[in-house]
């Protein structure tokens, strides 16, 4: 491995390189002056980098925040108005649902100020500036460093850095790696806490066809929902108070209601969660093969589970509408994944790349010195993680789904907490999160999905060496999971939250003896200890190498091609991607269009359907073609597709047209190209997007909300 160390401190000029492709790519907005204006503009753009990114005056950057940590959000008004997806807001709209109050099936709106609804624990963070730090951040670190000892400088040098950091006292810095740790950038953020609902449609609109259209192409989801920041009077951040104050932004962004054609220049900023463009074949080999399907296969059955109770049972439907649609997602992103890495044969693509790799590296004495192994060695280091991913993927992914197995979690940090100086504030964040879950939690549902996938878990590791509080348990129940699941939920108290939170609140002394003792607490503890002796410590030590072999050979791709330009993986941070309007063909015989139309909502109409119910005031507003000055030739436009390139994050982001206005937002890839976290393939990775004009259809015409509507500044860029 040290031989790989010896040429990773290199000019950070060779770290700042772009792309190959004019449509890919997650790009610094800070950096788009250096590396990007010149390309954008020839692809129509025409504003400034300077316009959208400065620390001087106000730019796009000012009306973009990261909502809730998971999200993109975008001020759309001089209030502090906010628009992101109604998936991103379903969380806080679920909270606030009850049967008389459903606002997930009726939607809500907010007349005025004062019926904005407050959302605990919601907050959104803006960017102030982004500095390189990446020389102050590696200082002192040599090649003669262990990986440990490397990385306790670095954490080092990075504490001393965000403490020296100069910034306002209600601000805050973070710092995160790119390109693989060889280069670093700090991001000063400024945090508002006070986020309240201010409005969102039902979901026979904001989440438009559900399961079977997501992810789907062509798409008539109006994915939308509003909040509104609110500040102290002196427009800073503050903690939640009756006397806070709308936030004034510094921008906001104008609504273009011109929408879009084809080849238009089109601009996305946001929060990309990850991405792994520059992976080792035998990685990309491991997804298709091994990875996805393992996930896909538990997902399909705990969907099913849960499926079965929704349908029969209205308070289950709400209790289970969030997690049953997150579930969901990432089930039908990794089929497509499979299927669009395997039809633009990624593979393959990665294997060519890789031997021009080896044979310019051959070809050079000085590179072959350093690099003349490191495919090898990566592909050997994925070989022996192969197994380990698998029994990884299985874990985690029935662990996660079983509900009883989280509540015991939440007990197990109390109990660890007892006796030290944080058990007390251990105990308020175990209990509130408790509070939270079984708010969402049906012991029937749990036990069902228990039944399932420990069966599946069971049949999948039965030949790696479990434990045998588990195999015992199966044999005595005569391998029938549901006996099994019946006497351990029959004889458990952890799936009544009633007892549970009043135990916690009594004596949670007596609650953590008495929870020790049950059967579920046993089989949890053995399954975990077994996972982490047997799987995790083996894992760790192989990721290890490979994080390090890849830190490598990211470095060693920008040597080696020096006339490609490269830019960093997502990792949350802010990003612009941009592209054009474009179709696309997603296979022999289909070509789609870039845009859909309220007819097709009409089309897919299912009357009483879960997933294509229709409103009759939008049937009524359709027939009447009373589309208001949103619609285009008597027809209403809904939702559009682009050549941009998005990941988990961008969800929520504005789309934004050639002069910064904002004309979508952005929801979802196209189901054949949600492969583009790992290849980007301009032939079929499409973003999309709902138009704005759509959003304001309903929340004008639709929702009777023209005050907001009125907040708005909405021009016509295209007339100019």
């Amino acid at each position: 491995m040290i031989k790989y160390l010896k040429h990773l401190m290199v000019s950070f000029c060779l770290l700042i390189i772009t792309i190959v492709k004019a449509d890919e790519g997650m790009w610094l907005p800070q950096l788009l002056a250096q590396l990007n204006e010149k390309q954008m503009k020839s692809m129509g753009m025409k504003i400034s980098a300077g316009d959208i990114y400065s620390i001087n005056k106000g730019s796009l950057k000012d009306a973009i925040v990261s909502f809730g940590g998971f999200c993109t959000g975008e001020i759309i008004s001089s209030k502090g108005l906010v628009l992101t997806n109604h998936h991103c807001g379903f969380g806080s709209i679920q909270d606030h649902t009850t049967l008389d109050n459903n606002y997930i099936r009726d939607g809500f709106w907010a007349r005025n100020n004062g019926e904005e609804i407050p959302n605990k624990n919601l907050f959104v963070t803006f960017i102030i500036r982004i500095d390189d730090v990446s020389k102050k951040v590696l200082a002192g670190v040599n090649n003669a460093m262990s990986e440990s000892e490397r990385q306790s400088a670095i954490d080092k040098n990075i504490a001393a850095i965000r403490k020296e950091t100069k910034q306002e006292s209600y601000q805050e810095n973070f710092i995160r790696p790119f390109f693989e740790g060889n280069q670093y950038f700090l991001f000063v953020t400024e945090t508002y806490r006070d986020v309240r609902l201010v409005g969102a449609p039902p979901s026979s609109i904001g989440n438009f066809g559900k399961d079977t259209d997501n992810w789907i192409w062509p798409r008539h989801t109006g994915d939308f929902s509003m909040f509104r920041i609110y500040a102290g009077k002196d427009n800073k951040p503050a903690a939640y108070s009756p006397e806070n104050v709308p936030y004034k932004p510094k921008k906001a962004l104008s609504i273009s209601l011109d929408g879009v054609a084809e080849k238009d220049f089109t601009m996305v900023f946001g929060f990309p969660g990850r991405t792994m463009q520059y992976l080792h074949s035998s990685a990309v080999d491991q997804t298709v093969r091994v990875n996805d399907p393992v996930k896909i296969a538990i997902r399909d059955k705990a969907l099913a589970v849960i499926d079965g109770f929704m349908r029969k049972d209205e308070t289950i439907k709400i209790q289970y509408a969030s997690k049953y649609a997150g579930i969901s997602n990432s089930w039908k992103k990794w089929q497509g994944e499979v299927l669009g890495l395997t039809k633009t044969n990624a593979v393959a693509k990665k294997k060519a790349y890789e031997a021009e790799f080896q044979k310019r590296v051959n070809n050079n004495t000085a590179l072959k010195s350093i690099y003349g192994t490191l495919l090898d060695d990566l592909a050997s280091a994925y070989n022996e993680l192969e197994p380990l991913g698998r029994s990884r993927d299985y874990f985690n992914e029935v662990f996660s789904k079983i509900e009883l197995f989280a509540i015991i979690g939440q007990l197990n940090r109390i109990a660890a907490a007892e006796g030290g100086n944080n058990y007390t504030t251990t105990l308020d964040r175990a209990k509130e999160s408790l509070e939270d879950r079984y708010k969402e939690y049906n012991a029937a549902v749990d036990e069902m999905l228990f039944a399932t996938l420990m069966e599946m878990f069971y049949e999948d590791q039965k030949d790696q060496n479990l434990p045998t509080v588990f195999t015992d348990l199966v044999k005595k129940e005569d391998n029938n999971f549901s006996k099994l699941a019946k006497h351990i939920y029959e004889n458990s108290d952890l799936d009544n939250g009633e007892k549970i939170l009043k135990a916690l609140n009594n004596n949670p002394k007596e609650l953590l003896e008495h929870y020790k003792k049950e059967k579920i607490t046993e089989l949890y503890q053995a399954l975990v200890n077994n996972y982490s002796n047997n799987v995790a410590k083996k894992l760790n030590v192989i990721q290890g190498q490979i994080d390090q072999l890849q830190r490598t050979y990211m470095q060693a791709q920008m040597d080696v091609f020096k006339e490609k330009k490269f830019y960093p993986d997502a990792n949350s941070t802010m990003r612009v991607t941009y592209g054009n309007v474009k179709g696309y063909t997603p296979r022999d015989g289909v070509k789609y269009d870039f845009y859909t139309y309220l007819d097709g909502v009409i089309e897919k109409y299912k009357p009483g359907d879960y997933e294509f119910d229709v409103p009759e005031k939008i049937r009524t507003l359709y027939n009447n073609k009373d589309f208001g000055q949103y619609g285009t030739k008597g027809k209403m436009p809904v939702c559009f597709i682009a050549m941009n390139h998005t990941t988990g994050g961008n969800s929520g982001s504005p789309a934004l047209d050639a002069y910064g206005n904002l004309v979508g937002l952005n929801f979802d890839r196209a189901w054949e190209g949600t492969m583009s976290d790992i290849n980007y393939d301009p032939s079929i990775c499409r973003n999309i997007m709902v138009d704005i004009r759509y959003v304001l259809f309903i929340v004008d015409k639709y929702a009777g909300a023209g005050h907001l509507v009125k907040e708005m500044n909405l021009v016509h860029p295209k007339k100019k």
